[in-house]
């Protein structure tokens, strides 16, 4: 489905969230600028957005890696562009069986990933794992809002506006109607800090952002 609208993804992200998107990813690498991240691993990558987003807080390397090809290939030409083939690599790899080193990285990003997870535990699992003690993970996700009148205006957005938008757009029947479906199935708040602590994770925090429309969790490995 990702290697389908590849080509159209950056577009309708953009276009589909008035712009709001590259608002929180900007927050996610600020709260990132806080903590040591001389190595980044951006699990999920996608097109490499977050990964971009991150270069501009200077880290030495980051390591995107991602399942879908053709949003790997896209990604890499975005990297190209702006001249970061030094600073980010971008790899196939499946986010629930990380093949790198246990206590590789200083920090451990996911943008819109987790809720694509077969197994979410597994996957904060495998991000714990391949994080250094005292590193950070920060996961960026959909969450609902729960204020109204935005919890009403936003799940008639979702679930009759973005599935229209999105399947003319991208010309992919499932992929705009599987966004909402997953976001309503995925845990949110209270729930997936549990998940995190299930993973390992210490200090777990959770930020909503935009009046909960997205959430920003915080978590960190424990020092040796």
């Amino acid at each position: 489905m990702f290697n389908s609208i590849a080509g159209k993804y950056d577009f309708l992200n953009h276009f589909l969230s008035a712009g709001i998107d590259v608002h929180w990813r900007k927050k996610t690498i600020k709260t990132l600028q806080k903590h040591r991240h001389s190595t980044i691993l951006d699990v999920a990558t996608g097109t490499a957005d977050l990964a971009i987003e991150a270069s501009k807080i200077n880290p030495d390397k980051i390591t995107g890696i991602d399942i879908s090809t053709e949003m790997l290939e896209v990604g890499r030409k975005k990297i190209a562009a702006r001249g970061l083939q030094q600073m980010i690599e971008l790899k196939e790899g499946d986010c629930e069986n990380l093949a790198f080193d246990d206590n590789s990285f200083d920090a451990v990003t996911v943008a819109f990933g987790v809720r694509n997870f077969e197994d979410p535990l597994r996957g904060l699992t495998q991000m714990q794992r391949v994080l250094k003690p005292g590193g950070v993970a920060l996961v960026l996700e959909f969450s609902k809002p729960t204020v109204f009148p935005v919890k009403q205006m936003y799940f008639f957005y979702f679930k009759f506006i973005l599935p229209v938008i999105g399947r003319l757009v991208s010309r992919d029947q499932a992929a705009y109607t599987y966004l909402p479906d997953s976001v309503n199935e995925f845990p949110y708040g209270k729930a997936f800090l549990e998940l995190m602590t299930k993973a390992g994770f210490e200090q777990t925090q959770a930020k909503k952002l935009t009046f909960g429309i997205a959430t920003l969790y915080k978590g960190i490995k424990a020092a040796r």
